[in-house]
Order: structure tokens, then C-alpha cells, then sequence
């Protein structure tokens, strides 16, 4: 980050109002400028392993890494990319893979997975990674935009297709996501560089917030309380006055003086 630029960090997760256990893990490594959120499924508690288990590999790896910045990586840097943003898919990689083969080793793990989204500052700005259907949002002078795209069932058939706003609330299999880590045993990642500015917010969450909390709803509570522990409990708070009707989680990154 540009020198007068400090982070203020905040992060909460959530049952919900109609699961009986959560699923949900998040991160907040402030030494290694990495914020995650993972959203685990799978079943008797198994998506709760497999979202813990993407956490603690990231923490890991960015350990390892930053003590010893010569370690032999599991994987082939990807000469297009530069060695920061190689190092945090190489992370998602390597937890991708952890995840799989506990599945494949433990039968009452089999299928459990997770979705994952980080970010890691370096070179200036941040680094965006993420895997299945958890979002990152910005909020810049009073706007939302997502800065992730769903790999879901659901947006694949609205990239094909144009889907009605009545189609979509209807859409059948709006769970199903296409990619997640612990699926198989590699795992496509997908990344982008933001530079932030001054005052600018991130936010992380699972799909618990995103689903029956609207934008709109979104932008207003990030817009009226500018304390990011408040506003982080007020977005969950909003998830469960919804309906709460999966695990909720919510990072807030704030960039300011």
C-alpha cells in the first residue's frame, strides 16, 4: 500500500436461522495482508473441515513463504503472473488439493468442499482470489460493485442465456456451484489487481449474506455506519432479519489514514 494508507479489519460469522451448525470460516492475517472467507459444504460437519482446512493451508503456506521465500512451491509459477499473485494461487492450490485427498482418504469426508475467496495486499494494491460463489464487493464514494464473478449454476445459465428478474428468483438449482476447492484434485483460480483508494471498503462474504441481503441493502449499511465492526454486525444482522436462511460471514477491509 502507498505509505499515509492503513487497514482497519473486521470480521464476524453467523449460524443463521435455519442451519444447525456452521459451515462458514474466515481469516484475518493481518501480519501476511490476507483476508479470507470460506464457505464449507458437504454435510455432517464435514463442510465445516473443509472450510477450516482452506483457512489454516492459506496461513500455512503464506507462513512458510514468508519465512523462506526460496521454499520449493508444490506447484510451477505461472510465468504470466508475478511471484505475489502466483504465491496466493499457489496457496488456494495447495489447499484445493489437502481438502481432496482428506475427502478421498476419510469416507465420512467424501464430497465435502468449499468455496474460498481472498484478498492479499502487495505491489501497491490487492490481489482478489476466489473459487465458487463467495463474493468480493468494493464500496467507493457511495457505490457497490462486485468484483467477483459466481461459479455457479445459476450465472452460468444467465452468461448463455438472459434469464427474466422472475426466472432467476425462480431458478431451481441456485445452490449448485460449478467449482469449489476439494471438488477435484486441481483447481482453476480465478484472480485480479485493484488498486484501492482512500476510504475504500472490501467486502468478503459467503453466500449467506449476498443471497437474501440486496445490494442496495448492502451499500446502505456500509454507507451509514463507518465503524466496520458495527457495519460488520449490521450486515449479518440484516442477513438474519431476511430469513437467515444459510451461515453468514462477513470481512470488512477498510483503507484509510
Amino acid at each position: 500500500m502507498a505509505q499515509p494508507f492503513r487497514i482497519e479489519v473486521a470480521g464476524e460469522t453467523n449460524v443463521g436461522r435455519k442451519r444447525n451448525h456452521n459451515e462458514d470460516n474466515f481469516g484475518i492475517l493481518v501480519e501476511y495482508g490476507l483476508f479470507m472467507v470460506a464457505d464449507g459444504m458437504g454435510g455432517h460437519a464435514s463442510g465445516e473441515v473443509a472450510s477450516k482446512m482452506a483457512v489454516d493451508s492459506m496461513q500455512e503456506f503464506f507462513a512458510a513463504t514468508q519465512e523462506d521465500p526460496e521454499r520449493t512451491w508444490p506447484y510451477k509459477m505461472d510465468r504470466t503472473k508475478g511471484y505475489e499473485e502466483n504465491r496466493l494461487i499457489t496457496g488456494i492450490k495447495l489447499a484445493n488439493l489437502r481438502i481432496y485427498e482428506t475427502a478421498q482418504r476419510e469416507a465420512r469426508k467424501r464430497g465435502m468442499g468449499t468455496t474460498f475467496v481472498g484478498i492479499f495486499t502487495a505491489n501497491d494494491g490487492i490481489y482478489i482470489a476466489h473459487v465458487g460463489d463467495s463474493r468480493v464487493y468494493r464500496f467507493r464514494d457511495g457505490s457497490l460493485e462486485m468484483l467477483t464473478e459466481d461459479h455457479s449454476l445459476l450465472n452460468d445459465y444467465i452468461k448463455m442465456k438472459r434469464l427474466t428478474p422472475e426466472e432467476i428468483a425462480n431458478f431451481p438449482h441456485k445452490n449448485v456451484i460449478v467449482r469449489a476447492l476439494g471438488m477435484k484434485d486441481t483447481v482453476k483460480v480465478d484472480t485480479r489487481f485493484e488498486i484501492p483508494k482512500l476510504n475504500d471498503v472490501y467486502l468478503l462474504c459467503s453466500d449467506g449474506l449476498s443471497g437474501p441481503v440486496t445490494d442496495e441493502e448492502i451499500a446502505e449499511i456500509l454507507g451509514r455506519y463507518t465503524d466496520i465492526q458495527t457495519a460488520t454486525s449490521k450486515l449479518i444482522e440484516r442477513a438474519n432479519e431476511n430469513g437467515g436462511p444459510d451461515n453468514v460471514t462477513s470481512v470488512l477491509v477498510r483503507w484509510t489514514q
